[in-house]
């Protein structure tokens, strides 16, 4: 493997986004800090706990998922989206790269640059609430796997998007609504049976899950359903990647 490529281009990733702080940085942890003061106060004044948990500190990792998911989506898709935007992606095919490096390069910038947001946030709502995290190495597993995973799926979103209105379309429409209702502010055992069931069919419901008992030990379902779906959800990520490259899909033309 070409370390010295992959490091080139994880470097200028990191660099645009140190460039645009404002917009990368503060702007999501503003938004999700205003998200918490919001449900946090109006809510938190109706519901006292959840599961024993006090509802200012429940809604922290459904908080820091919300902003995981949305960030590396934008990161990934934009970072690979643009040099198919201006003609420099035909420079980065031809290079002495591989598809693999690239994809390392790329999501590798989108998801770090993404936990380093989680990060800050969880820092930011200390803040507000006393938090405990009861199991910190898998909090950071599942941050890392997620991100990830959100990240290639990100990429794909880049590939596959002819326009800035399409970059946007997947993660206003599908992301942002499933995560709402997938349980951030919320537990779903809270739902009437008909609508948790059909809840469960939410992907999405699975990692704020398991995220969630990573804090508190407590989770919506088993915390070994929500790692699996996590992991399906990776590898079917790896295998479209894969044939994005293999086949050329809206790379070359």
């Amino acid at each position: 493997m070409n370390l010295r490529a992959v490091w080139a281009i994880y470097r200028v990733e990191m660099a645009r986004a140190f460039r645009t702080v404002l917009q990368s940085i503060i702007s999501p942890v503003i938004s999700t800090s205003l998200y918490f003061v919001v449900f946090g106060s109006a809510i938190g004044s109706r519901i006292t706990e959840i599961d024993g948990i006090s509802y200012g500190a429940f809604i922290v990792p459904g908080l820091i998922m919300l902003s995981l998911l949305t960030q590396s989506i934008s990161n990934a898709s934009f970072a690979i989206y643009f040099p198919k935007f201006v003609g420099s992606i035909y420079e980065l095919l031809s290079a002495p790269v591989s598809y693999l490096e690239i994809v390392i390069a790329y999501v590798g910038g989108a998801a770090t640059k993404s936990i380093i947001l989680g990060l800050i946030i969880l820092a930011t709502a200390s803040l507000f609430v006393p938090l405990h995290i009861e199991h910190p190495v898998w909090m950071l597993a599942f941050l890392v796997l997620t991100a990830v995973t959100f990240s290639l799926f990100g990429f794909i979103i880049g590939i596959w998007a002819k326009s800035f209105e399409q970059l946007q379309l997947v993660p206003l429409l599908i992301i942002t609504p499933l995560t709402f209702l997938g349980g951030s502010f919320y537990s779903i055992n809270m739902l009437p049976d008909i609508w948790r069931t059909v809840t469960l069919f939410n992907p999405v419901v699975y990692l704020i899950s398991g995220f969630r008992w990573s804090f508190y030990g407590k989770s919506d379902v088993s915390v070994g359903i929500s790692l699996g779906m996590t992991v399906v959800f990776l590898l079917i990520c790896i295998a479209i990647v894969a044939w994005i490259f293999r086949t050329g899909y809206r790379l070359r033309n």
